[in-house]
């Protein structure tokens, strides 16, 4: 199939020692895989030419993630079983390609994802934290004050959750929840929960 000038999405896992990839590391380390591989990544054009490529969702450090999201495009032409099959064989441990498939939903579209996590505490019962967090968010609204860079204003962070269920498993707090891209973002870079979103398509 000729995909040298169509949008192509690779989901991929980012696990094991990958985790400590940082996101501007762990681009070039997919441009060089894409080099390894001998896929031809398209370039912008201008002044100062980059691949066309970009991680949907970038992950805080220490967070592992089965399913992960880069949209680029390709020069060569290539079936979409042989370049992940040829990414795979070219990349690092911890980062292993799942699909390539047209990506033809917007990114904007990609609005909900469905995580899990885990909450670990040293001075308070699972059981308790659990009752405490679910009570919580609970409420009808939750406005935060939300700094940007024309100052501080209101957010609602309920509207930005679709689901959200905290309960207690031994020594931890076992999280599920279904949010927007955003939120999500907003979470992970200000608390560091390591997060493992399940497999998805999009």
């Amino acid at each position: 199939m000729d995909n040298g000038t169509e949008k192509l999405r690779l989901r991929f896992e980012k696990t094991g020692r990958a985790v400590y990839i940082s996101h501007l590391d762990l681009m070039t380390t997919m441009q060089r895989g894409f080099a390894r591989a001998g896929l031809q990544l398209k370039y912008s054009e201008g002044f100062n030419p980059h691949p066309l490529i970009s991680i949907l969702l970038p992950l805080s450090v220490g967070t592992a993630s089965v399913c992960e999201l880069m949209d680029f495009r390709l020069l060569t032409e290539a079936e979409n079983g042989d370049i992940a099959e040829r990414l795979n064989k070219a990349l690092p441990e911890g980062i292993h390609v799942e699909a390539v498939y047209p990506a033809e939903r917007k990114t904007a579209e990609l609005k909900w994802l469905k995580l899990e996590g885990r909450l670990e505490y040293d001075n308070r019962t699972a059981a308790r934290a659990a009752e405490a967090l679910n009570t919580f968010f609970a409420q009808e609204t939750l406005v935060i004050s939300k700094k940007s860079k024309r100052g501080f204003s209101d957010f609602d962070l309920i509207p930005a959750i679709h689901k959200l269920t905290f309960s207690a498993r031994e020594d931890e707090v076992t999280v599920k929840t279904v949010m927007t891209v955003l939120l999500c973002c907003s979470l992970i870079c200000a608390s560091g929960i390591r997060l493992r979103r399940p497999s998805r398509s999009a």
